[in-house]
């Protein structure tokens, strides 16, 4: 394997062993049902299910739950490298309604880094494709602490 070749796949299995390691400690995360697929650095793919209880007074899920999805995703691609980076900001938009019983996911993208800072932009999407909700996340990694140490 060429030099890129093998500094890629040393990258992806890095950023697959902090998704292992951060999910393990994710409660939130395994009591919501949100799973987390497809890591590599910068990026994680997202997804839940809209239960009852994650329902408002609308009939319609809750933007706290379309958020936390997302936020989900950004948190798992912001932490491929071994550095602690937790959120400095983020905005979401409401783009359509997500209903009970639709299968979400949200794909987070590494758009930039510099110094200890990150934007990351994720799409949710239900299951047919169309957008429900677009979010754009700014991470700050913690000074001195990793991950798997």
């Amino acid at each position: 394997m060429p030099q890129s070749e093998n500094d890629e796949a040393d990258a992806t299995d890095l950023a697959r062993r902090c998704a292992d390691a951060m999910y393990a400690e994710d409660r939130a995360s395994r009591e919501l049902g949100i799973t987390v697929h497809d890591v590599a650095p910068g990026r994680a793919l997202a997804r839940m299910r809209i239960t009852g209880s994650m329902v408002n007074g609308h009939g319609i899920a809750h933007g706290g739950y379309l958020f936390l999805l997302a936020d989900t995703a950004f948190a798992f691609a912001c932490n491929t490298y071994d550095a602690v980076t937790v959120a400095q900001g983020a905005q979401v938009t409401f783009l359509r309604p997500g209903r009970e019983g639709d299968e979400l996911s949200a794909e987070a993208v590494e758009r930039t880094r510099f110094g200890r800072s990150g934007i990351y932009d994720v799409t949710v999407r239900a299951a047919e494709g169309a957008v429900i909700a677009e979010f754009r996340g700014q991470s700050q990694a913690l000074r001195d602490r990793t991950i798997l140490s």
